[in-house]
């Protein structure tokens, strides 16, 4: 989800996805609008008075300018109340900062701040201004009670409220002025690569907001898809895992690399579980970035103790990289865009984006549910013109007792014009 520059009683935002029923709707009533304008049109240049006494020029001239000036009211009306049922459609808003709601802080941080020097001759702007994301005002005592803190002091330890907004598309959050809770972590954390695999000790985390106050606990549970056990570095699958294949739709990460020619050095990985895909990348010289949120689970601390790299983000989030800059992105389960078809389209095009032309687009037995699915997907897939080197659709059982039907797929993306 992206973000939107705010200021009291206006504001700017990326819109939400429009179904084909709103984009119906707002081009019957444009339609409508259409008509009825060039009605009134065609009434006052071509209606006539009854009457046979002729009327002076002015009087004729003056009729015609105010049917005209009606016929002008009626489509800014018209095109008002069109802007107005979109917002309304679209979920177009912006925060309403004179609530008395509204914690001084937000207000200060959403306050545009003019540079000192004025217009910048580099970049054009001549403002500083903070932004939030768009969703944040359909969540606004939420945010209010984020935004709610003692300047200088320690912030309340609320990151599951943080987290909270994000899932609801409030993203990013706007900065805050305390200071985050700390955790002593002493010697607790290992050199690397040694801390690859080494278990992580439970006072590393901060396990507030979660129901499980231990990965013991968390060994037990399936907490999805991609994470079967995926805390558990000692006995479960974890240190066999993207190295031994349990089943046809398992690729290993050597055969992968083989199919880059050596020039895999950076990648991306999409809701990459507890980070063993970038632990084993790492023991190959592989920096692999690992996108993650703590659900159920404190997924980022886990991967930064193991030496990694965490980024605390949504995948309805921009990309917050640049074009053409990653060799290699895996995607698993975290793919699927939560069942809807446009949303994996907007998430495949940002990922598109940021692989560099010549990488390699790793699908890691990505789920679907039915044969509609399936037809959605590789449509999808096709579009994009990558070159197919390993492509293995059939069922997987691997950690469930039921089969799923399952893709799995390496593309090397083109050179487009």
């Amino acid at each position: 989800m992206g973000s939107v520059s705010l200021k009291i009683g206006d504001g700017s935002a990326r819109f939400k996805k429009a179904s084909l029923c709103s984009s119906a709707l707002i081009n019957t009533l444009m339609i409508f609008s259409v008509i009825i304008t060039n009605l009134f049109a065609l009434y006052a240049f071509t209606a006539s008075p009854h009457t046979h006494h002729p009327h002076p020029l002015h009087k004729n001239l003056s009729l015609i300018s105010e049917q005209v000036t009606l016929i002008l009211r009626e489509i800014h009306s018209s095109e008002k109340k069109l802007a107005q049922i979109q917002k309304d459609l679209l979920g177009y808003q912006s925060i309403d900062l004179s609530q008395p709601n509204i914690p001084n802080e937000l207000k200060l941080f959403l306050h545009r701040h003019p540079l000192p020097l004025g217009k910048d001759s580099k970049t054009g702007i001549t403002q500083m201004v903070s932004s939030i994301g768009h969703s944040c005002h359909k969540s606004s005592n939420l945010l209010s009670r984020y935004m709610t803190y003692n300047v200088s002091r320690p912030c309340p330890d609320d990151w599951s409220v943080a987290q909270k907004l994000i899932l609801r598309g409030c993203e990013p959050l706007p900065r805050r002025r305390c200071f985050a809770k700390t955790i002593s972590k002493g010697n607790l954390l290992h050199p690397f690569p040694t801390s690859l695999w080494k278990p992580v000790a439970n006072k590393t985390v901060n396990w507030s907001g979660l129901s499980c106050k231990s990965f013991e606990c968390l060994n037990g549970k399936r907490l999805g898809r991609d994470c079967i056990g995926c805390f558990d570095l000692v006995n479960g699958y974890e240190n066999d895992r993207f190295v031994k294949s349990r089943s046809k739709s398992d690729f290993v990460v050597d055969e992968v690399l083989a199919l880059g020619n050596g020039g895999v050095r950076i990648g991306l990985d999409v809701g990459g579980g507890s980070g063993s895909f970038a632990a084993v990348m790492a023991e190959r010289n592989v920096t692999v970035v690992t996108i993650t949120l703590n659900v159920d689970a404190p997924f980022s601390e886990f991967i930064a103790a193991r030496g990694l790299f965490p980024l605390f983000l949504s995948l309805d989030h921009r990309l917050p990289f640049y074009d053409n800059v990653f060799d290699l992105v895996r995607g698993g389960s975290g793919l699927d865009g939560g069942g809807r078809p446009e949303k994996l389209e907007f998430l495949m095009f940002d990922i598109d984006r940021v692989l560099r032309a010549g990488g390699l687009l790793w699908m890691d037995n990505l789920y679907y549910v039915d044969g509609e699915k399936k037809r959605v997907l590789t449509r999808l897939i096709e579009r994009f013109g990558y070159k197919k080197l390993k492509w293995v659709m059939g069922d997987n059982n691997v950690g469930s007792a039921k089969s799923h039907a399952v893709l799995s797929a390496v593309l090397q993306k083109p050179i487009r014009e």
